[in-house]
């Protein structure tokens, strides 16, 4: 890992490989961990970039709240900062694909492509966002194991708890250490962020979409619709994962990612349609 300062914060990440940049983005409440199974067989062909966000993982801890556009204000400043000035392709799973779709708004034109693993484009309810500032102040008064308790349960399918519970056991110490400040910052954050699910057609850039198939927190449905509304989309469906698709299942998600990065290095102005997605 290294560090930089971007943005007037410290933010560590991974850089391997060289080639077409892959930027990979996690989810809350992780760090750059969760795409241990990408890091090393896609920087093989490929240049891949995975940071801890502002907040988690090895980066400085935030304060207040951390809107998704600061989050990926700071991955243009990485960008920045490698000295990368051509377009990558974004890769964020869940809280990641809130930060790539805001990056997207503001940073099009940095877009080779997008892949949104396990996400949603829909704002939080009114209900929801209060929820959320409950949630906040439970984590600054009871500490990270709240976020374990409420959580863990949720972002892994039966099949990884029984054949791979070492996975399980990793991200729970991820979560375990993550400040409760940080953790506060990221959820007021997430409660803030805008519908994007009218900007949907508006995305020109090939974009895929992965879910697991046992994702409960947002299903394979939810993001069929999704891919329905962005033009040039696919969507791929995961045997035996959940929300933590990449980390649970790599081999299979690999493959996917593969294909469609293999079709982007083509420059190929259409999406192809040899991909064995779902549609």
């Amino acid at each position: 890992m290294q560090t930089a300062v971007i943005n007037d914060h410290p933010l560590a990440y991974c850089d391997a490989g060289e080639g077409i940049p892959l930027l990979l983005v996690h989810g809350f409440p992780l760090d750059h961990t969760i795409w241990d199974g990408q890091i090393d067989p896609l920087s093989r062909r490929r240049r891949v970039i995975a940071p801890d966000l502002r907040g988690f993982g090895q980066s400085g801890a935030a304060d207040g709240t951390v809107t998704m556009e600061q989050f990926a204000d700071d991955l243009a400043g990485l960008l920045d900062h490698l000295k990368i000035c051509e377009p990558v392709v974004l890769g964020g799973l869940s809280m990641g694909g809130y930060i790539a779709l805001a990056f997207w708004r503001k940073y099009a034109a940095r877009l080779r492509g997008l892949i949104l693993c396990d996400t949603r484009s829909a704002a939080d309810t009114p209900s929801g966002a209060a929820d959320r500032e409950t949630l906040a102040q439970r984590m600054l008064a009871e500490g990270a194991e709240t976020t374990v308790e409420l959580m863990l349960a949720k972002l892994f399918a039966p099949a990884t708890f029984a054949h791979r519970p070492e996975i399980v056991e990793a991200m729970q110490r991820v979560m375990s250490r993550t400040n409760p400040r940080s953790l506060a910052a990221a959820v007021r954050g997430m409660a803030r962020r805008p519908d994007s699910t009218p900007d949907l057609p508006q995305i020109a850039c090939p974009t895929l979409l992965l879910v697991g198939e046992d994702d409960a927190l947002t299903p394979p449905a939810e993001m069929r619709g999704m891919a329905q509304k962005i033009p040039r989309a696919r969507l791929a469906v995961i045997p035996e994962a959940a929300h933590l698709a990449p980390l649970e299942r790599p081999a299979e998600v690999n493959w996917v990612f593969e294909e469609f990065m293999g079709a982007l290095d083509q420059l190929k102005k259409s999406f192809p349609i040899g991909l064995k997605l779902s549609s």
